[in-house]
């Protein structure tokens, strides 16, 4: 049975896209299913801009520049003390010695540049004391914050390609502890390797993704050395099978997919040699993907019983060319996609439409999402599922239209348990109710609604904020509850607590 249209345009907003603002709902309602669908077909997902988000060569390149920096400052000697030649009476203590306030202005002084002001590009950086230096990674991952919280989710008007993105960056999880090139590349990978292909076919975002160097680096595909490669004449170098197994078990398959232990080796031995050009002293793509044939394990192998044979770089192309086009792989990805949308335990038969889907398009995603958006099964008026914290952030803000600083929001998620892009595995972060559901999230939750209730401008009326915001979905219990609030922001702060607005 279909639902009143006000009420698929709240769903459409809160289960599909990234929130609602104000008058969104009365915005979409005379078609809210189709212009979701408008949404695919014009693959429409808005781009992160920012003066420092560029591309992941120009970024690898700034952090080794920075690094190299870093490490000459710290093995620089302190410099000696001088004696004074003039105006004894500001030199110092008797004796001649500096103090070490003095010490660090002469060293400062010393430095070239110092004049030019602030700069954060990493080769101008090297005119300040390694203790006083910007992080670049960390700079580079505000920058990355700031396009995307304070830009993209508050241009579109339901959001579903962002929320895409956010969905694809986690399947395809890396982790900016992982160290300094992760961390920097973050929000580099996700605008270079996932953000393209959303709409298009998977198979395209698969290697997007495995040849990305954010992905090399945080499953040490560099370290992985062929047996019997060039490189391993003295047989001390090993085979590192990380990116294998992730790729099989996460990103295509998923665990009950049929591969075995020796599928996850010999596809290792295939992808030997993919790597990141990092070579100071010859000319290369510098801090780009790059095929190393001297650390390749030569030879034909065998992954899910077919054979590849020896072919460079084209040889693991061609076994993640099958991978995406395996049964258990339209399977896996139909059921994370309807659980991340729809439910927990989404409907069998909306997953197996998908699949379908996926398979007779060959891969082709949009085909996937058309699948899910046209079943009715997908819009159940329940909200069974409570929001992840980066969705539960992403809403505020949008339904506030605030625009806090990155690091505030950085600090939030991280509070929160969602620390941005940084999950504790490979595996991502949990898309369900029960990974966030716990009595100390629920509390730190509290503490978010508070902060940002306080930061709204003090004009909003916290019940034409939650009728506008949750339209249909606006329960009795909410609205008195709201009603009953003593000042706004305890107001605002009962609406972004509401079931209406915690679950999709």
């Amino acid at each position: 049975m279909a639902n009143p249209k006000d009420l698929d345009a709240a769903l459409a907003l809160w289960r599909f896209g990234l929130g609602a603002q104000q008058g969104s709902i009365a915005a979409i309602k005379d078609g809210p299913r189709d212009l979701l669908l408008q949404e695919i077909t014009e693959q429409a997902v808005p781009t992160p801009v920012g003066g420092t988000l560029r591309s992941s060569g120009d970024l690898l390149l700034a952090l080794y520049d920075y690094q190299d920096q870093v490490k000459a400052e710290r093995e620089r000697p302190l410099p000696a003390a001088v004696e004074p030649t003039s105006a004894p009476a500001a030199a110092g203590p008797p004796g001649g010695q500096m103090t070490g306030g003095q010490i660090a202005a002469a060293a400062t002084a010393m430095m070239p540049g110092m004049d030019k002001g602030p700069d954060t590009n990493a080769k101008s950086m090297n005119a300040r004391p390694a203790d006083k230096r910007p992080n670049l990674p960390q700079q580079i991952l505000l920058d990355e914050v700031d396009a995307r919280f304070n830009g993209t989710i508050h241009e579109p008007l339901i959001g579903f390609g962002e929320r895409l993105a956010m969905f694809w960056a986690n399947h395809f999880a890396i982790a900016t502890g992982k160290g300094g090139e992760v961390h920097i590349l973050a929000g580099c990978f996700e605008r270079e390797a996932i953000r393209p292909h959303l709409f298009g076919r998977f198979e395209d975002m698969l290697v997007a993704v495995e040849t990305h160097p954010a992905m090399l680096v945080f499953l040490d595909n560099r370290q992985s050395i062929g047996p019997n490669s060039p490189a391993n004449k003295n047989g001390k170098r090993g085979l590192n099978e990380n990116l294998a197994r992730e790729i099989l078990e996460l990103h295509t398959l998923g665990v009950d997919g049929g591969y075995t232990q020796a599928d996850v080796t010999s596809f290792a031995r295939i992808i030997t040699g993919w790597t990141v050009f990092r070579k100071e002293k010859r000319p290369g793509p510098q801090g780009e993907f790059f095929f190393n044939a001297n650390t390749h394990e030569p030879g034909d192998h065998t992954v899910m019983g077919v054979t590849y044979a020896e072919g460079g770089v084209e040889q693991g192309r061609a076994v993640l060319h099958d991978l995406a086009r395996y049964p258990a792989t339209a399977r896996h990805l139909a059921f994370k996609l309807a659980r991340h949308f729809v439910s927990d335990q989404p409907p069998p038969q909306l997953v197996e439409a998908m699949a379908a889907a996926y398979t007779k398009s060959d891969g082709d995603l949009s085909a996937v999402y058309t699948a899910m958006i046209s079943s009715d099964a997908a819009w159940s008026p329940r909200l069974t599922k409570l929001r992840p914290p980066l969705q539960y952030v992403t809403a505020m803000l949008r339904a506030s239209g605030l625009r806090p600083k990155p690091q505030q929001i950085v600090s939030t998620l991280r509070a929160l348990g969602q620390p941005i892009w940084d999950p504790a595995g490979p595996n991502g972060f949990s898309d369900v109710t029960d990974g966030w559901a716990s009595s100390e999230g629920l509390a730190t939750r509290i503490e978010a609604a508070n902060l940002f209730a306080h930061q709204v401008a003090g004009g909003v009326d916290p019940r034409a904020f939650a009728g506008d915001r949750f339209g249909p979905l606006l329960s009795d219990e909410t609205l008195q509850a709201i009603s009953r609030a003593e000042t706004r922001p305890q107001g605002l702060s009962i609406a972004f607590l509401a079931p209406e607005f915690v679950r999709s």
